[in-house]
């Protein structure tokens, strides 16, 4: 069986991306869940990682570490990864890529941190750039190949890839077009989301350095967390 290595859930957003695929798409796997906040944990995060970082993958003697590294191997093994349109699949790479390696003032500004609501001090320049992409870039897929998914009528790689924007969205009380706001409802109620947001609330792990992310930014209205 795959086993899955990945860090908090309330705070990993690379760690979201494989394990949403795999739930959703119920391929089999074991989850590992090393802390950020549990001793040395980048020592614990090299026993089983290369770069001492996660997500990882093992299957068996096979070592796969980077999230878009780890849903191409998946890809090889379960089609359904990506969608079965030629077209919808190019686009769905690109827009997957665009998030693995962009929207760095979206990542700055609004880490990840699932179970709090915080009221921004201000959006700035950046930020809102960044915003206006994913808005024009989810509206595209959208509308270009259908929905109710960015690539069409089934969750795929690039929903997982920017189920994270969905909950920094949520976290932040940040607000896109109807369409996407309609979006991020959708994937919030998926199942598997919802398994992952359930178990980041019950955490009772804290990591200083992601909670001054959050208070560097922004005022907490609510901490939901156990």
């Amino acid at each position: 069986m795959l086993q899955l290595y990945i860090a908090n859930k309330n705070y990993s957003s690379w760690s979201l991306r494989p394990w949403l695929l795999l739930r959703v798409l119920d391929i089999p796997f074991q989850e590992h869940l090393v802390p950020f906040g549990s001793g040395d944990a980048g020592n614990a995060f090299a026993s089983f990682s290369p770069t001492a970082k996660v997500p990882c993958l093992h299957d068996g003697d096979t070592v796969v570490w980077d999230s878009l590294a780890i849903t191409e191997y998946l890809a090889e093994q379960v089609p359904a990864v990506w969608p079965a349109d030629g077209i919808a699949r190019a686009w769905a790479r690109c827009a997957a890529a665009e998030m693995h390696s962009g929207f760095q003032a979206l990542r700055d500004v609004c880490s990840m941190n699932c179970g709090i609501r915080v009221q921004l001090h201000d959006v700035p320049a950046l930020l809102q750039r960044d915003l206006e992409r994913i808005d024009s870039l989810w509206m595209e897929g959208l509308e270009r190949f259908g929905g109710p998914f960015l690539a069409g009528s089934a969750f795929s790689a690039v929903d997982a890839f920017y189920a994270p924007v969905v909950f920094r969205l949520q976290t932040y009380r940040l607000s896109l077009s109807t369409a996407c706001n309609d979006y991020v409802k959708r994937v919030l109620a998926l199942p598997g989301m919802q398994a992952w947001y359930a178990a980041a609330l019950a955490e009772t792990w804290r990591d200083e350095a992601h909670e001054q992310d959050a208070k560097r930014v922004g005022r907490t209205l609510e901490d939901l967390r156990a």
